[in-house]
């Protein structure tokens, strides 16, 4: 897998793509998964705000859809220090990856380094549900048999 140097490159990258003419905060973001596999995001801004789409949920789904389990998702951002995902992307990452490591840099970089679980804490997840349900990582990036 990607060390994490190179998945912060990676993220970096991913921002100078971002589509941001209203909050001009650009975002990128790079996912390294359990097959050494990496999937990058950016932002994408729209002039109807709530449709926009946050540079992690640009990178996750793609991980999702090719049956990889999210291992670290590095952040790089437009100003200072070091970015946190907002809530909206707190819960989605949860679904797949509670223990998800997150390496976050701004533009001065500084760097975070933490784990999912510690920033949403009694998170709702797929267990709420049903018990026998668990996250996208503990399938090992399977879907459940009633999707399959």
């Amino acid at each position: 897998m990607a060390d994490d140097e190179e998945l912060l490159d990676l993220a970096r990258g991913a921002r100078a793509t971002s589509y941001a003419p209203y909050s001009n905060f650009r975002v990128g973001a790079a996912l390294g998964t359990d097959d050494d596999r990496v999937f990058i995001g950016a932002n994408i801004e729209n002039a109807a705000y709530p449709v926009g789409l946050c540079a992690e949920r640009v990178a996750v789904p793609q991980a999702v859809m090719a049956g990889a389990v999210p291992l670290v998702l590095a952040i790089a951002a437009d100003g200072f220090g070091p970015p946190s995902p907002c809530g909206m992307c707190r819960q989605f990452l949860y679904e797949f990856a509670p223990d998800l490591r997150i390496l976050a840099t701004g533009t001065d970089g500084a760097l975070d380094d933490y784990v999912l679980r510690d920033l949403l804490p009694k998170a709702f997840g797929p267990a709420r549900f049903d018990p026998e349900r668990t996250a996208w990582t503990a399938r090992g990036g399977r879907f459940p048999p009633e999707v399959s």
